[in-house]
Order: structure tokens, then C-alpha cells, then sequence
């Protein structure tokens, strides 16, 4: 393994401390090496926060000049933010050599920031552990490119892939591990959705707790919580309208939905948006574009099995994260992980790359990536 390789690991494992709090910033770590040993580190720790190279060259003072310093995105060039750009910075404190892991996305960098380093007179090599930076922000990139969220759908289930009973008793499919580890994901990401059966039926609070009590976790960062609700027939006292001061709730409806009511929710400080309909249901596309336009850049979708249907249809999911019990529950009247109706064919089935599981206590968790179907249109 060569030094680069070392100290880009290194910056990495940094960067990573941050996971969850540096939205819509990616997440970057970076190192500042002089004749082989480290001076200085740093990460970026929140939005409006110091950035990773400034943090890492401040700790090393003057032992940055001529240094070598690895960072795991392209440092940024541009001032339309809350922070100084790095570029600058890099070059004052008489830095020799730039390691980047991957370019940064953002057409206000895309390059930008490298070359303006080279034409500096730094040397500048791009590309080490590019892979394994991409996967660390991977929901930044597809915000960035896309202009919608990272979409993570999320489920527990039973080996046969039933989510609920006939009865619609979910609670808990899974232990005690596996539920804490939905709650540090629910911790890393933007926003989690529902739909309005869920809140219905469960009246959930959507919250991050480092506990399985039931008291809300206090100083911990809340995702934005996120209703489907065509009609709004979401009722006033419900858990997702509590607490919205300190953990926001968006309304996504419809045309449909009576004004009077609209008024009413907006009282509770929650944010009602409205939106085209698809068959008497909130369009995803036109919501998810939105929840991208208002910095939203991960969503985790914790739905039932007709709304898992419906991102899923619509092409929107970039990463599965099913949670599975050593449970049958057997049945065609218990419900299934993705509802609606089922393809004639098994080549109309989705296929899905890049699989991995984990266990986790007595259950265990299966992760992937690239959702799709070749002969289905989505």
C-alpha cells in the first residue's frame, strides 16, 4: 500500500466523523504530511462550518509550507458561501503538492479549484481512492447532479417479506439491535417519508433516539419529516405535527385537499406544499424535485407497502435497506414488502447490484444499490 493510499485512508475515516451533519456540504477529510508525518488534520464538521483543508492547515502552522496535503474532494474555489474558499489558503501557506480523492460535482468547482491550484505552481494528483470517496458521499453527488435527494428505502420484514400481519401489527418485526441501527441511519440522512396510512395507522414521531425508550433523544440533529397526504386527512393531534419547531414536518398534498384544513396544519408550523396529482396521489417527481430545490439531499422512505410500490414504480430509489427477521409469518392476506400488483413475468422483476448484508443481533440487513428493471418502464 503506498503512503498516499495511508493517508487518504486516514483523511477518509476523518471525513466520515461527520456523517449526518454536514448537509448540503459533503462530507471531507483532510491531512497535512511533511517529510512523511502528519501536522496537521481536520474535517468539516457542519454546514457554515471552517472547511476540512483550512482546519488541517491551521493545525500544522508553518509546517504546511511545502508540505503535501490530502484531501477527500477537490478543494473549492468559489465564494458563494458562507466560508472562504480553500484554494486561497492552500496557496498562501506555501503547500507543494495536492492528493484529491475525486473531483467535486458542483459546477462551481468541477475542476475549478484543481486547476487554479496548478496554475499556482502546485502539483496537484487526483484520484486516490476515488471509489471509496464517491461511496462516502455518494447522496451529495446525486443531489448535486441531479437536483433531487439520495433516495434509501427502508423496510423490516419477516424471511418471507411480509412487513405486517393481516391485522397490520408491525411492531417490532425486528430487535432491539436491528432498531437501533434504523435509528443511527435515520441520524445520517436529511428527511424520512411516509405516507399518510402510516401515520394513520402507527402515529409515528419519525425521531432519532440513542435509546429504545419513549422519550425524544434531547441535542440530537431530526431529520425533516415528510407526509404523503393527498386530502390531508392527516388528524391535528398526531405525533409528526409535535415538536415542529425543532424537528420540521412537510405536508405534501393536493389539490384535493380542503382549505379550511390547510389553514388549520399550517397553525401547527408545519409546511403544507402542494402538488400535481398521479392518480389521486401527490406526483413523487414533482415533490422529490422540490424536496432537492429545498437542500433536502437524502430521504429515507419508511412507508407501507403501497407507497414502497410507488417510489419504487417511479425510478426514484437509489439504495434499498431491508431489515429481515429469522420470522415466517406465510399468508396471502399478510403484507408484503411492495404492494400494488404484482408482473407476469419474472424478467419484469428489479434487479439489484452492489448487495451486501450485515447481521445484527438475531436479524440482519441488506443493502443495495442500482434499483432497476430493463423491461419495465419506470
Amino acid at each position: 500500500m503506498s503512503q498516499d493510499t495511508v493517508h487518504m485512508k486516514q483523511a477518509l475515516r476523518l471525513a466520515e466523523k461527520a456523517k449526518g451533519r454536514t448537509s448540503p456540504n459533503p462530507m471531507v477529510g483532510a491531512m497535512v504530511v511533511q517529510n512523511g508525518r502528519v501536522v496537521g488534520r481536520g474535517y468539516h464538521r457542519q454546514a457554515g462550518s471552517p472547511h476540512a483543508e483550512i482546519l488541517a492547515l491551521k493545525q500544522a502552522g508553518p509546517q504546511a509550507r511545502g508540505a503535501t496535503i490530502y484531501s477527500t474532494l477537490e478543494p473549492c474555489c468559489h465564494t458563494s458561501k458562507r466560508t472562504p474558499p480553500c484554494v486561497p489558503a492552500l496557496r498562501d501557506a506555501g503547500v507543494r503538492r495536492v492528493v484529491v480523492a475525486m473531483k467535486d460535482p458542483n459546477p462551481k468547482v468541477k475542476g475549478k479549484g484543481i486547476r487554479q491550484l496548478r496554475r499556482g505552481g502546485i502539483a496537484v494528483d487526483v484520484g486516490c481512492m476515488e471509489d471509496e470517496a464517491q461511496k462516502l458521499n455518494r447522496a451529495y453527488c446525486h443531489w448535486v447532479c441531479t437536483g433531487r435527494p439520495f433516495v434509501i428505502l427502508k423496510a423490516a420484514m419477516t424471511l418471507d417479506g411480509k412487513i405486517a400481519t393481516a391485522g397490520g401489527e408491525s411492531q417490532w418485526i425486528t430487535g432491539e439491535t436491528a432498531r437501533r441501527h434504523v435509528h443511527a441511519l435515520r441520524s445520517q440522512v436529511d428527511a424520512i417519508m411516509v405516507g399518510i396510512g402510516t401515520v394513520m395507522t402507527d402515529n409515528p414521531e419519525l425521531s432519532v433516539r440513542k435509546s429504545l425508550g419513549p422519550k425524544r433523544t434531547p441535542d440530537v440533529r431530526q431529520p425533516t419529516r415528510i407526509v404523503l397526504d393527498s386530502r390531508l386527512r392527516i388528524p391535528p393531534k398526531s405525533n409528526v405535527l409535535r415538536w415542529t419547531r425543532e424537528q420540521p414536518t412537510i405536508l405534501c398534498t393536493t389539490a384535493l385537499a380542503p382549505r379550511d384544513k390547510k389553514n388549520l396544519l399550517k397553525k401547527s408550523h408545519a409546511t403544507v406544499l402542494e402538488f400535481p396529482q398521479t392518480n389521486n396521489h401527490v406526483s413523487l417527481t414533482a415533490c422529490f424535485h422540490t424536496l432537492g430545490k429545498l437542500g433536502i439531499t437524502s430521504v429515507l422512505v419508511e412507508g407501507g407497502s403501497e407507497l414502497n410500490a410507488a417510489v419504487l414504480h417511479s425510478g426514484l430509489v437509489n439504495q434499498v435497506q431491508l431489515y429481515m427477521a429469522p420470522r415466517v409469518l406465510g399468508g396471502q392476506n399478510a403484507k408484503g414488502l411492495i404492494g400494488g400488483l404484482s408482473p407476469m413475468h419474472l424478467n419484469q422483476a428489479f434487479s439489484i447490484d452492489d448487495l451486501t448484508v450485515h447481521r445484527l443481533g438475531e436479524d440482519f440487513v441488506w443493502i443495495g444499490h442500482g434499483i432497476h428493471c430493463q423491461t419495465r418502464k419506470v
